[in-house]
């Protein structure tokens, strides 16, 4: 019974004003994943449309090592550009490639769905780890009681917003929105996961389980590593993390977890030392200390300038150009490179200075300065890289950056955290809406190029690449434009030269572009130190002799060619060709089988060397290399029509329709498959099944007409 002095209607719970259930719900776990989960799709969909850009022509397309799921374990013998000066050793990308291909073949959406939902995961995963660390972090290691429901909820929040403001910021566009940037998402992913596994395997977890989630925590370090570099500095945070922060584990746990670590760090360095890697060292640029910290400092003041006000993104940044001195112009460049040093040491002073302020959120500022400058080293020039500054090296370095912040809120009075955490949500919808306006750079190769150049970053690869989508087009006096241009400045970049020669040939001037052609093939040599793939100056080289009946001068440039560059199917393929046509098959079957004995992964070389077999009346030989060229690629078809086609001959027109009908399962959207396939049908007098076949070809080419009207005229 209620006493007489309340009434039944008084002592009812009142309802929850709108602001305290808005409150009370936005404190909530699946609510904060659906928000991050909807906030890293939503910025990044105009990429879901992009095309294949830069090194996504090979990567994502060209690669022989993700057409297949018979290279799961060759793909850890290679490096991921074969003829790449870097060579970076990714197998883990190219694994994630492999799904990719097999569900979507050539349709880009499905690589860059991918790209964004690897990116979200890493959201995710970084979410619940911050959860998982902050505690331990805020105590500075301190034994401490469990914390109360209060502070579970403000540590919770705080990985929030977080998480919230690195899966926005348009500063990884480069690591999303590109399909070859992926590395760094994937190490991301492995690494924050390997995390948390570790964290989940501690008591009071037992037995089997335990034993298996620290096997799969190993596991994901290793993949890490196969995915990027970068997973070392993942690693060293971890341990530094496990000895200094964490009290509750035991000193031999972390000793056998240090050798554990050590371990899976040994593993990964032999398997990198064994793989085949045919890029040479690379390029030195031979500074000195005195350049070197200078360009720390610049690149310190960039990566500072990107996080907070992330106005001007593009590729191939740089904080050091050696001809900015020249003209008035380039002085007026000058000082805004000499401010990112001025800027650079501000913020080191900054980190400084927020490390020594006393205060509760001390501890978590000393963890985001360490885990900022611990992450910004590799990068920061005092190694050789391949650059001296780029937005997607941010990727995990922005992590410790967001947490410094963070720190410094914390040890505001409570109405300036409130007035920063309304900032922080203001600046996630600004980050969002650059990242969006930044994923738009991406749509076209063209768009790109001309966007990366317009931004300021004018290097001799974009105007390279530009000047060749130009050619493409027909445009050909805008393309020797660019070339000449680019030449005037880097008049030793073979690429260009060999770009310009072919230019001038396609316009008729063959005098001109012989010259250019020979005089790149007699300074390959040299140039094959800096510049990769430089061999294609003797190729095209070798196609003017051959298109000027000269074959026997293309086969010994070709000869020649082969010995400089040794096993390069381009070069290869070319000189077999000639001899084929010139009546030699023997010879070309000596050259290609000797490659594909070498290279069996080779699809195009497998394919090539059954043609030649065939043509040679070695039917069973050219059936069987065939048949394991078919295998090569879950996609191609063209060595699987030729085998149906000697199946035909030979009318075993059951194998040939068996044969047939995987091809046309391999491209059930190509007419040409069911037109095989009717006239296989028609022999074998099944006329039902022909005339069905013949009825999906007409379908499959009503279908394309309609996709042609409905396009926009200047689209057609």
């Amino acid at each position: 019974m209620l006493p007489a002095s309340i009434s039944p209607v008084a002592s009812a719970k009142a309802p929850m004003p709108l602001l305290v259930r808005l409150k009370a719900l936005m404190g909530r776990t699946p609510v904060h994943c659906l928000l991050l989960l909807i906030a890293g799709f939503s910025v990044r969909v105009p990429a879901l449309q992009g095309q294949l850009i830069w090194d996504d022509d090979y990567l994502a397309k060209a690669n022989p090592f993700i057409k297949s799921p018979l290279f799961i374990f060759e793909v850890f013998k290679h490096s991921l550009f074969p003829e790449s000066l870097a060579g970076h050793y990714r197998p883990a990308q190219n694994l994630s490639f492999m799904p990719d291909y097999w569900l979507w073949n050539d349709n880009t959406y499905g690589f860059h769905l991918s790209n964004i939902l690897w990116h979200v995961a890493s959201s995710l995963l970084l979410y619940f780890l911050l959860r998982k660390l902050l505690p331990s972090v805020v105590t500075l290691g301190k034994p401490a009681a469990a914390p109360d429901h209060t502070e579970v909820k403000r540590f919770s929040f705080v990985a929030f917003l977080v998480t919230l403001l690195w899966t926005v910021h348009p500063v990884h566009s480069a690591a999303i929105d590109y399909i070859s940037g992926r590395a760094d998402s994937l190490a991301f992913f492995f690494c924050a996961g390997g995390w948390l596994l570790f964290i989940n395997a501690r008591p009071p977890t037992h037995g089997i389980y335990r034993a298996a989630l620290y096997a799969l925590a190993a596991m994901s370090g290793f993949l890490a590593l196969c995915s990027r570099e970068i997973a070392g500095i993942w690693i060293l945070l971890f341990l530094l993390h496990l000895f200094f922060f964490e009290k509750i584990v035991g000193l031999r746990t972390k000793i056998m977890t240090l050798l554990c670590c050590l371990l899976v760090l040994g593993s990964y360095i032999e398997l990198r030392r064994f793989s085949e890697n045919h890029s040479g060292p690379g390029p030195s640029n031979g500074w000195g200390k005195t350049v070197r910290a200078t360009l720390m400092l610049r690149a310190l003041g960039d990566y500072g300038r990107l996080m907070i006000y992330p106005s001007n993104l593009h590729m191939e940044r740089t904080v050091y150009n050696p001809n900015v001195y020249q003209g008035n112009a380039g002085w007026r460049g000058a000082i805004e490179t000499e401010y990112l040093s001025i800027l650079g040491a501000a913020i080191l002073a900054l980190l400084g200075v927020g490390a020594s302020w006393k205060g509760a959120g001390r501890p978590l500022r000393i963890a985001g300065a360490g885990w900022f400058l611990l992450a910004y080293l590799p990068i920061s020039n005092l190694v050789e890289l391949n650059a001296t500054v780029a937005e997607h090296w941010l990727y995990l370095p922005s992590v410790g950056f967001l947490l410094f912040a963070a720190g410094v809120v914390l040890d505001l009075p409570i109405r300036y955290q409130k007035l920063a955490t309304t900032l922080a949500c203001l600046a996630t919808v600004a980050f969002g809406a650059r990242s969006y306006v930044r994923s738009t750079d991406w749509i076209t190769a063209q768009t790109f190029y001309e966007r990366t150049i317009a931004a300021g970053g004018p290097s001799g690869r974009v105007i390279s690449n530009l000047g060749l989508i130009y050619a493409n087009q027909g445009e050909y006096a805008r393309a020797e434009a660019l070339f000449r241009e680019l030449l005037r400045t880097s008049p030793d970049y073979p690429i260009a030269r060999n770009n310009l020669a072919e230019v001038l040939y396609r316009q008729g001037k063959r005098d001109d572009a012989e010259r250019i052609f020979s005089a790149s093939a007699k300074v390959a040599q040299q140039s094959r130190k800096d510049y990769p793939r430089t061999w294609i100056a003797a190729l095209n080289m070798a196609h003017v002799r051959h298109n000027n009946h000269e074959d026997d001068a293309a086969l010994a440039i070709t000869t020649q060619a082969r010995k400089d560059y040794p096993n390069t199917w381009q070069i290869i393929s070319f000189e077999s060709e000639i001899l084929r046509s010139n009546g030699k098959p023997e010879a070309a079957l000596a050259l290609v089988q000797s490659y594909v004995r070498d290279n069996w992964w080779h699809y195009p070389a497998s394919l090539a060397l059954g043609r030649l077999l065939a043509e040679m009346n070695d039917a069973e030989g050219a059936e069987r290399i065939l048949h394991k060229a078919s295998q090569l690629d879950v996609h191609e078809v063209e060595a699987l029509n030729l085998i149906s086609s000697m199946q035909f001959r030979q009318n075993r027109l059951d194998e040939a329709l068996v044969t047939q009908r995987r091809a046309t399962a391999r491209q059930p959207d190509e007419p040409r498959q069911y037109s095989l396939l009717s006239e296989l049908l028609e022999k074998m007098g099944q006329k039902d099944q022909a005339r069905l076949a013949m009825a999906q070809v007409a379908r499959l080419h009503a279908l394309v007409g309609s996709e042609v009207k409905s396009l926009p005229p200047i689209l057609r």
